[in-house]
């Protein structure tokens, strides 16, 4: 009986190490989001992600002011 107590207490002992215990396997590594592509604004040439600029046609804007200096620029 004093043998099964024994195995029944290293058996509890073993399993509470092995929940405590990280592993590698277990845990994935988040994954990185694709690369947006980077467009200039066509009006002070600062880069920034395409889905934050503005688009006119095919130029690229940073703002709406920027697309409107640009617009007013082009047509004088």
């Amino acid at each position: 009986m004093k043998y099964l107590l024994l195995i029944v207490l290293v058996a509890v002992i073993l399993w509470i190490w092995s929940k405590r215990s990280p592993r590698s396997s277990g845990r994935q590594a988040p994954v990185a989001p694709d690369p947006e592509k980077m467009v200039s604004c066509a009006h002070c040439g600062v880069y920034l992600p395409q889905s934050d600029s503005v688009a006119d046609g095919g130029a690229h804007f940073c703002s709406e002011a920027h697309r409107q200096a640009g617009k007013s620029a082009g047509g004088a």
